[in-house]
C-alpha cells in the first residue's frame, strides 16, 4: 500500500498529489442523476446557458468526493481505519465539463487515540485546484490513520 501511516505524517506537511482528473459531462450526469440531484445548474444547459455561469457546472458535491479521491493513492490507501467527518466545505469557484482538478493537502492536526494504542487522530485541510491554480473546492477532513508497526 502506499499510503502513509501516523507516524510518517507531520504538522505543516503539504502535500501536492500528483493524479489530475479531467471531468466529463458524463461524470456529472450520471453523479447528478444516481444522487438525484435535479439541479438544472448540472444538467440542462438551457437553463444554465442565462446564469452567472454560462454553462452548466459540474456538482459540488462530485467535486467533493474526487478531490478526496485523488488524495488516496499518496496518502490513505491501506493505512486509514475510517474517515471521521468534513468540516468546513466551500466552492469558491465552479469546475467545468472539460476542466482538469488536482488535489492537494496539508496536515493540519495531530493527536494519538485516547482508547486505541495503534492509531492516531489527523485533521487535514485539501484544496482542488484547476491546473491554473484556480480553487474548486477546499475542505477540512478528519481522519483515523494507523500507526506503523
Amino acid at each position: 500500500m502506499s499510503g502513509k501511516y501516523y507516524n510518517e505524517l507531520s504538522v505543516g506537511q503539504k502535500i501536492k498529489h500528483s493524479n489530475g482528473r479531467t471531468v466529463t459531462e458524463m461524470d456529472n450526469i450520471m453523479f447528478s442523476m444516481l444522487t438525484m440531484n435535479s439541479q438544472p445548474l448540472h444538467s440542462n444547459e438551457d437553463f444554465a446557458s442565462k446564469t452567472q455561469f454560462g454553462q452548466r457546472i459540474v456538482n459540488g458535491i462530485f467535486t467533493l468526493g474526487l478531490v478526496t479521491g485523488l488524495t488516496v493513492s499518496e496518502l490513505t490507501e491501506g493505512t486509514i481505519v475510517a474517515n471521521l467527518g468534513y468540516e468546513r466545505v466551500v466552492h469558491p469557484n465552479p469546475l467545468f465539463h472539460g476542466e482538469t482538478v488536482y488535489a492537494e493537502t496539508e496536515v493540519l492536526e495531530m493527536r494519538e487515540s485516547k482508547s486505541k494504542p495503534n492509531v492516531g487522530i489527523v485533521r487535514l485541510k485539501h484544496w482542488g485546484k484547476k491546473p491554473d491554480g484556480t480553487v474548486v473546492v477546499e475542505f477540512e477532513r478528519t481522519v483515523m490513520f494507523l500507526k506503523k508497526e
